[in-house]
């Protein structure tokens, strides 16, 4: 199955200035080619060590984001820290494979949404209840997807810029993933500060206050970008896209973020909207196969053939992994006892990297 861009908005010129592109030659082999991890378990960090070491060179990843939200032991707000957190020797352990394997390692922690998953509240809202957006609702997280903090808390951000920077002082980082999809939970209508506000404008600020402190401490910034697409207008639906207002921020945040462009069942054309509209941007697949390598046909088509404006602003892929990072390593490793997700996940990020090394 093959998946071509016919949309000419790809090939129209943009007069906004490019970022830093920290990978490889523009029209070359693509600049970024990334995997996606949750940070291991504190006993699977030797197993993660010898993947990084040892796959991601011969697959030739050079980026590795890993997901880590409240599993560091942090010292500047240690009430945030989550079960099967990494210690500080752990994190280097990792940095170190990182920086053998030629592979530029980018932490995140999710902001904004995912502050919950079932009926677990991680660390930030479990420990600063009062940042909850929806304080006292929903008990044990019951009829929500996952909670949110309230952006206009007056003293949020001083804890969440500590986190985020000792993070990546950590990670040794010049970028933080900030995640800031799927957020269902914003302007509610119980919140003091956040009811009637404009989604879109909420939703911006929020993106631009993050920016703006990583760009103080010369790091760069980057997100999903679900929350930037209109779900109805490009027909990716609520998930892969927004339909509750917040589509309409895309044109009051920096254009010097990178956007990870998700999408897991179809390849809309999605990532030539954000380079068009002047962003460096990245198809992120999961575990179908087909959709991975339409996404990488359309990397490809348009740095070859678009106009050297849009062209280099497609930085390539980032492979994702939503299961447990032990049991991702195991199933690329032939486990045939792990999951089904990983071993999906896994045999793609295999055929979709065979790929990408065929055409270097």
């Amino acid at each position: 199955m093959k998946f071509r861009l016919t949309n000419l908005a790809i090939l129209v010129a943009v007069s906004i200035p490019m970022g830093r592109v920290a990978f490889g030659a523009e029209g070359s082999s693509l600049p970024v080619r990334g995997l996606y991890l949750m940070a291991p378990k504190p006993e699977e960090v030797p197993l993660t060590i010898r993947f990084i070491r040892e796959a991601l060179p011969k697959e030739s990843v050079n980026l590795l984001v890993m997901e880590f939200d409240y599993r560091y032991q942090y010292t500047s707000h240690p009430e945030v820290v989550d079960t099967d957190a990494l210690s500080q020797a752990d994190v280097k352990a990792l940095v170190a494979a990182c920086r053998e394997a030629g592979v530029r390692l980018i932490p995140l922690i999710n902001q904004l949404g995912h502050q919950s998953w079932a009926e677990q509240t991680f660390g930030l809202l479990r420990a600063h209840p009062d940042f909850d957006e929806t304080p006292g609702k929903y008990p044990k997280n019951k009829d929500i997807y996952c909670r949110s903090f309230c952006p206009l808390h007056p003293t949020l951000h001083k804890v969440v810029f500590d986190l985020l920077d000792e993070l990546a002082d950590a990670c040794e980082a010049d970028a933080v993933h900030v995640g800031m999809d799927e957020v269902f939970i914003l302007a509610d209508p119980d919140c003091p500060r956040c009811k009637s506000r404009n989604r879109a404008e909420l939703f911006a600020q929020e993106v631009r206050t993050l920016h703006d402190h990583l760009a103080g401490m010369h790091r760069e910034m980057w997100m999903w970008g679900d929350r930037l697409l209109d779900g109805s207008v490009t027909g990716v639906g609520e998930w892969e896209g927004s339909e509750n207002g917040t589509a309409l921020a895309i044109n009051l945040v920096p254009r010097d973020i990178v956007i990870c462009d998700w999408h897991y069942d179809s390849v809309p054309a999605t990532a030539a909207y954000f380079a068009v509209q002047g962003f460096r941007v990245l198809y992120a697949p999961w575990r179908n196969t087909q959709v991975a390598l339409g996404e990488l046909d359309v990397v490809r088509s348009i740095r070859a053939h678009a106009e050297q404006t849009i062209a280099p602003r497609m930085l390539g892929v980032l492979q994702t992994n939503w299961a447990g990072t032990g049991d991702f390593i195991k199933a690329y490793n032939g486990d045939t006892a792990a999951p089904k997700e990983s071993a999906e996940a896994a045999y793609t990020f295999k055929a979709l990297f065979n790929t990408i090394r065929a055409a270097q």
